[in-house]
């Protein structure tokens, strides 16, 4: 059996409004999402394909916990997108924010650029036409 990465897990104060985020502006599908009353948190799991075959994003809600501090040990999740023009103009239209806006990245000629989910944390646009 050879390994593979599965999910990367944030936590997010507010599951609704994250799913939105992941669903409908960066296109993701809602994989499953499961409520732990014994636990009280939700997760929810959403991602571009399958599971059993692509890694995906496990959101975790603490229903007692509104908001996190982010730290400095967590950089960024990283997405393809087609044309990052239109991706970072429909973000900002849904009213995401675009701390970084289309360019090539430092010392190099990639274009990239950064958008902030609803928990703050950096979602790292890269182009691949």
């Amino acid at each position: 059996m050879s390994y593979r990465l599965l999910h990367t897990m944030i936590r997010v104060g507010d599951l609704d409004r994250s799913i939105d985020f992941y669903t409908r502006l960066l296109g993701m599908r809602l994989l499953r999402r499961q409520d732990y009353p014994e636990g009280r948190f939700t997760l929810a799991f959403v991602g571009y394909g399958e599971e059993s075959d692509q890694a995906v994003i496990e959101l975790t809600h603490n229903w007692d916990t509104a908001a996190y501090e982010l730290g400095t040990g967590f950089g960024h999740l990283a997405i393809a997108v087609p044309d990052i023009h239109a991706a970072c103009e429909g973000l900002a239209a849904a009213g995401a924010k675009i701390p970084r806006p289309p360019g090539p990245m430092k010392h190099g000629s990639t274009v990239i650029a950064f958008a902030e989910d609803p928990d703050g944390y950096k979602i790292e646009l890269i182009e691949r036409k």
